[in-house]
């Protein structure tokens, strides 16, 4: 969870940074973090992995629901690539961004 590692006013651009550094995998909900050019430029340097969920409207179960439903897709995604990925993630599957 982001706010066990990061002050709740934390930059994106500073956390990327961090989750890069450490090999993690990002799961969010923050559909615009690919296309605001800092936040992108700071996440593709970083090296950091994302999965962006792009369905609307969803209680926290159903996210839940589609990130288990594709975990084996981004798994796969996140072993044969290597380096920073964006990728989205919809109630029909998982789609690579970059």
């Amino acid at each position: 969870m982001h706010a066990d590692h990061f002050p709740a006013d934390a930059r994106d651009e500073d956390w990327l940074r961090v989750v890069g550094s450490r090999g993690w995998i990002v799961l969010t909900k923050d559909e615009r973090i690919r296309y605001r050019p800092n936040e992108r430029r700071a996440l593709l340097r970083s090296g950091v992995r994302a999965f962006i969920l792009t369905a609307r409207n969803l209680t926290g179960e159903e996210m839940g629901a589609v990130f288990v439903k594709s975990l084996s897709h981004m798994r796969r995604l996140v072993q044969r690539r290597r380096g920073a990925l964006i990728a989205a993630v919809t109630r029909a599957g998982v789609r690579l961004v970059t």
